[in-house]
């Protein structure tokens, strides 16, 4: 009864991260597990990148700062210096915040935006905890991993189920026939997946496979004018927060390998053409797909390697031992391992 109150009285975690969608799809899921047990928590990102766009308007979170911070690890001289005495006064602002809301525990689900609260945890002797979303780990989360109190990996040994939101597994089905193809390029679209695409439409409509695309807002003007020229009809967006209607209608998905989208297909049995993002730091997103691929759960190709040939030879075989295979790989219950460790230690 006494552990049961305790828990009860627990309001005051904090999650931390963004600057992509990626980090940012980790937070709404987590959060949304914290609101099932009646806990408000607060949020600390940074005005750069998406954390805004997604969160200013939430009022789920019982508090949220929105920080002038940039990254600092791919700036050169002066633009260094001042990324770093930015984020030192991020981190003061942070502590701020994190006392006057009582903060018990902080999440970090990594990126630029997640230093200033994590250093701040640290210094206000908070108890840290880290999500790592990718099969290899970001910089800021090999720094601060020796001073956590959990570390959540969502591949290899110990991996914890990503937290995925339950209507990518609502809507999950094993697919067995080709009909639908959706190319994502990720939330701001890529332009190699969207030129493939291009490539692959006038057969693909020959064959009566309907195409989904998501091109990215820099893309899109440029992708719907192609589209026309074509001749090919195709249901085209920039992007969707709500992306799970999209990904439930397809049968094969030719995508970027960044861990939220690798995941979310997952859930949703979708078997998938991975190309990795080439330039992504420690080359992360070919390891994320190659641990798919290496459990006969998906495909992966190099960008520079990317054929309509190749595509044909997976998209033609049989597709449902794939999709059958990947409900094995990811369950339900992510995010609520993650908090109810999180609870456990703040009762602890």
């Amino acid at each position: 009864m006494e552990r049961k109150r305790r828990r009860e009285e627990v309001r005051s975690i904090l999650l931390t991260g963004g600057g992509t969608g990626g980090h940012l799809a980790i937070v709404r899921s987590v959060k949304e597990e914290l609101r099932r047990r009646d806990i408000h928590p607060c949020y600390v990102g940074s005005k750069s990148g998406q954390d805004s766009s997604w969160f200013a308007q939430d009022d789920d979170f019982a508090g949220k700062l929105f920080l002038p911070t940039r990254g600092v690890v791919n700036q050169r001289g002066f633009r260094k210096v001042a990324s770093m005495a930015r984020m030192v006064d991020a981190t003061r602002l942070a502590r701020r915040f994190m006392r006057e809301h009582k903060i018990e525990a902080v999440l970090s689900v990594g990126g630029f935006s997640a230093a200033p609260a994590a250093f701040a945890a640290l210094l206000e002797r908070v108890p840290l905890f880290i999500h790592e979303q990718n099969a290899k780990e970001g910089r800021l989360n090999r720094v601060l991993k020796p001073f956590c109190d959990t570390f959540f990996p969502s591949f290899g040994e110990g991996r914890v189920d990503y937290p995925v939101g339950a209507s990518f597994f609502e809507t999950a089905r094993v697919r067995r026939k080709l009909g639908t193809v959706i190319f994502l390029g990720g939330s701001q679209g890529a332009r190699a997946i969207n030129d493939f695409a291009l490539k692959l439409a006038p057969v693909l409509a020959r064959k009566g496979i309907a195409i989904i695309h998501q091109t990215g807002t820099s893309e899109y003007e440029r992708i719907k004018e192609a589209y026309g020229k074509l001749g090919v009809g195709a249901d085209l967006f920039p992007f969707d927060p709500d992306l799970v209607r999209k990904i439930a209608r397809a049968d094969f998905a030719v995508s970027r390998a960044g861990a939220s989208t690798l995941w979310e297909l997952a859930a949703n049995r979708i078997p998938t053409l991975f190309v990795p993002y080439p330039y992504a730091a420690g080359d992360h997103q070919y390891f994320n797909a190659k641990y798919l691929s290496d459990r006969g759960a998906a495909w992966v190709v190099r960008q520079q390697e990317l054929t309509p040939e190749i595509f044909w030879r997976i998209a033609s075989g049989k597709i449902a031992p794939v999709s059958e295979r990947l409900a094995t790989l990811i369950d339900r219950g992510g995010a609520a391992r993650i908090v109810e460790t999180m609870l456990e230690r703040i009762d602890g």
